[in-house]
């Protein structure tokens, strides 16, 4: 079976004053999921396209394929102030493949997975995945290779009798394949971004330990991709790199005892860093690392001075190790006053990052605290309406919190406010 897997995304920004195109990291590993001998697989990333939908129709008509999987990586770019959804690219390119071929469609992703059903009936696939999807989209491609029935596949979504039926998602077989990336320009996501992503840690309920990939096994994918692709930029994708601490000084003294010199980014929460890790980070190639809110869902002013406390360590030991650092704020979350708006703005002013996001108010979800404050506060929306850019600013702040961010940003550069 041919099959044809498209990257749907072509937001590239990762801060308003930072451009990051990110590379299509899920639909690589999808890829590589996929039988090489029972299927001819293609990508086709519409990141850097001219014409997307030009090279759309011309990679269907090209290759003909028999499945065609859309991945969706982001609902919207996330920015309050100039907010962009990405669903209309994707039913542009679902649409369009449907008029010049007789192919499968099948749209996934984390995006997809966040409303799958609402997705699936704006967008129009043929079938949908939701989760993490190599194993479901690998098993849907054997079978309708085969002509079997399909829809006892977990996390599947699909059509029948007028109703949208998603089907329960089970734990994934545990086996990781390595991504095939190399149908990506890597040398043009390698300039553009923060490095090509490398998974250390999966997301998931278990704790932060049990869902640490082996060092080992990380390693020997770092050196794969530098001698098998020519890669030495990277970022490695944790949720949290510095926990736990002892498995990140590890992970470091790794990297320096394998001598691969390379050099690579990552995300850091301000909790459980010493200034022995930062060291070891730098050492071992470490060129910048991404600080974010511990909590930006919902405020609560009584530990804001706690969390901004443990901020500013962190920022103090990548100063103190000459490690440069970005790092957010969210501004308007539930319980947000003036006076923890300053205490925000005091804190900013305080570390010297190379890049500061001042994010106003937080992209609602289904089931976030910040959805149910909104609510609470009378405002009627279904979970469905969150498809589109739907952002929550605290009545308390919100008449004027937009032009004192910007007031403030005007002094300092290295700002942004989104």
């Amino acid at each position: 079976m041919k099959v044809l897997l498209i990257a749907t995304n072509r937001h590239g920004r990762y801060m308003n004053n930072l451009q990051a195109q990110p590379l299509p990291l899920g639909l690589a590993y999808i890829a590589g999921y996929l039988d090489p001998e029972r299927h001819s697989t293609r990508m086709l990333d519409l990141m850097f396209s001219d014409d997307y939908l030009a090279e759309v129709e011309q990679a269907v008509k090209d290759f003909q394929p028999d499945l065609v999987g859309l991945s969706m990586r982001n609902l919207d770019n996330g920015s309050n102030l100039n907010p962009e959804s990405v669903l209309p690219i994707t039913k542009e390119v679902t649409d369009l493949v449907r008029s010049v071929s007789q192919a499968t469609i099948v749209c996934g992703g984390p995006a997809f997975s966040i409303l799958p059903a609402e997705c699936f009936d704006l967008i129009g696939p043929d079938l949908g995945i939701t989760g993490g999807g190599g194993d479901s989209f690998s098993d849907l491609a054997d079978r309708l290779e085969r002509g079997e029935s399909y829809k006892d596949l977990p996390g599947l979504v699909y059509r029948e009798d007028g109703k949208t039926t998603v089907t329960e998602q089970q734990p994934t077989s545990g086996v990781m394949k390595p991504p095939r990336l190399e149908d990506l320009d890597l040398d043009r996501y390698a300039e553009a971004g923060f490095g090509i992503g490398v998974i250390t840690k999966w997301f998931g309920n278990q704790s932060a330990r049990q869902n640490l990939r082996p060092i080992e096994e990380v390693i020997a994918e770092v050196k794969d991709l530098g001698q098998r692709l020519g890669l030495s930029k990277f970022f490695f994708i944790a949720n949290g790199f510095n926990i736990p601490p002892d498995n990140a000084k590890s992970f470091c003294q790794a990297l320096i005892d394998s001598d691969l010199k390379i050099e690579w980014n990552t995300g850091l929460v301000p909790e459980g860093c010493d200034r022995e890790l930062i060291d070891l980070m730098k050492k071992s190639g470490c060129g910048l690392v991404i600080i974010g809110d511990l909590v930006v869902d919902a405020l609560d002013p009584e530990d804001l001075s706690v969390r901004l406390d443990q901020m500013q360590q962190v920022c103090r030991l990548c100063e103190e190790g000459d490690l440069p650092y970005t790092v957010g704020q969210t501004f308007g979350a539930p319980g947000e006053t003036r006076d923890t708006v300053e205490r925000k703005l005091a804190f900013l002013r305080s570390i010297n990052p190379a890049v500061a996001n001042l994010r106003v108010g937080i992209r609602m979800l289904p089931g976030t605290k910040s959805a149910d404050q909104a609510r609470s506060e009378g405002r009627v929306f279904d979970d469905g309406d969150l498809i589109q850019p739907t952002f929550y600013v605290a009545r308390s702040v919100e008449d004027w919190i937009v032009d004192h961010l910007q007031a403030e940003a005007s002094h300092h550069p290295n700002w942004s406010v989104d």
